[in-house]
């Protein structure tokens, strides 16, 4: 009995199943809010329990339980403005589906599942780091580049000289001379050569700005009339005339997925990388900015527009045809950048982009 007893209270101190709904879980246990059928749709294999673990993301675990797992401000019943993500939940923790006469919630867990003993047995915490959002390690490289700039900005920035061996094509690891390099500015800097012209189909292709490219990183190691800089890391060729930009903090917001609680109509006018069809997990240019009333984090659905011939010859308009959504993660003035988020079908340029339904 004795025995019994300690193991019962090893078991508890060991195991730590301590469940934080976050907020893109869409639960606010403490306000009793539930998930009620007709306002928001549960996956058609929706799981009754899961243990979440490492290399989840918020997102991702929302999307088990939610069709629409962007839908969390329906039941979060929270100021969200005011308390942008008030919740963690960490490799370990269990959620719960619960079925009740108000509808369905998921909920904290008082399970406490059984530890087996060993004498080299060796227990130790449970990671104290909260899962992300959103997968950041895909949209961490863009959120200093690319840019966004006016015609001709690139202008005035630091140039690219060239090497002392007069080489065409540099890359990691050359070291490499420039003009106009502010001592004042740090050491790190990113280097970018001027790119197309990002155009508004729905507005007489007006310019909305040009893409600057970026191309890699270079570390400056003396400053004078002509300084040195050292390229230490390359995505693409680097060729004299490209320019220099001061690489930004190495800051990573917080996003929290939420739609656009006005009406959104824009378009895909970008894919990145130059492809012309892309998936989950691609970085797309939108037509809409801050201008707009975007904002990072916001949501959209990516619609496909369609066209069939009838068997009468006429061209018959067909219904739009909702086959993904995006997360913007940066915004500027005219345009924004977003991360594709899910995809039925090959996402393309031209391609439609609303407030979810």
């Amino acid at each position: 009995m004795h025995l019994k007893k300690s193991h019962n209270i090893l078991e508890i101190k060991s195991m730590r199943v301590l469940i934080i709904i976050s907020a893109i879980l869409f639960i606010n246990v403490f306000s009793g809010v539930t998930v009620k059928a007709g306002e928001i749709e549960l996956q058609h294999n929706v799981p009754d329990r899961y243990i979440v673990i490492q290399g989840d993301t918020l997102w991702s675990i929302a999307s088990r339980f939610l069709k629409d797992p962007w839908r969390w401000p329906e039941i979060w019943n929270q100021n969200r403005k005011q308390v942008k993500n008030p919740y963690t939940i960490y490799p370990g923790d269990i959620i719960v589906l619960e079925k009740t006469a108000e509808g369905s919630q998921l909920k904290l867990s008082n399970e406490k599942a059984a530890v087996k003993l060993s004498p080299k047995m060796r227990i130790e915490k449970l990671g104290v780091h909260g899962i992300p959002n959103i997968p950041v390690n895909k949209i961490k490289p863009f959120l200093s580049q690319p840019l966004v700039i006016e015609k001709h900005a690139l202008n005035k920035a630091p140039l690219i000289l060239g090497t002392s061996d007069n080489r065409v094509i540099l890359s990691t690891g050359d070291t490499i001379y420039i003009r106009d390099l502010p001592a004042d500015q740090g050491a790190s800097w990113q280097v970018f050569r001027a790119g197309k012209a990002l155009m508004d189909p729905d507005d007489n292709n007006r310019i909305l700005g040009y893409e600057a490219i970026y191309l890699g990183d270079v570390e400056a190691k003396n400053y004078a009339l002509i300084s040195t800089v050292k390229v230490t890391h390359s995505v693409q060729e680097i060729l004299n005339g490209d320019r220099l930009i001061r690489s930004p903090a190495d800051t990573l917001a917080d996003y929290v997925p939420h739609a656009p609680n006005f009406a959104v109509e824009g378009r895909i006018i970008s894919v990145y990388g130059g492809v012309a069809e892309v998936g989950e997990n691609a970085i797309i240019t939108l037509n809409k900015g801050v201008h707009d009333g975007l904002e990072e984090g916001h949501v959209l659905a990516i619609y496909r527009k369609s066209k069939v011939k009838s068997p009468i010859g006429k061209i018959v308009a067909l219904p739009d045809e909702r086959i993904g959504l995006v997360l913007v993660f940066r915004v500027f003035d005219k345009v924004s950048y977003a991360l594709v988020t899910q995809s039925s079908q090959a996402i393309k340029v031209l391609d439609a982009v609303r407030t979810p339904d």
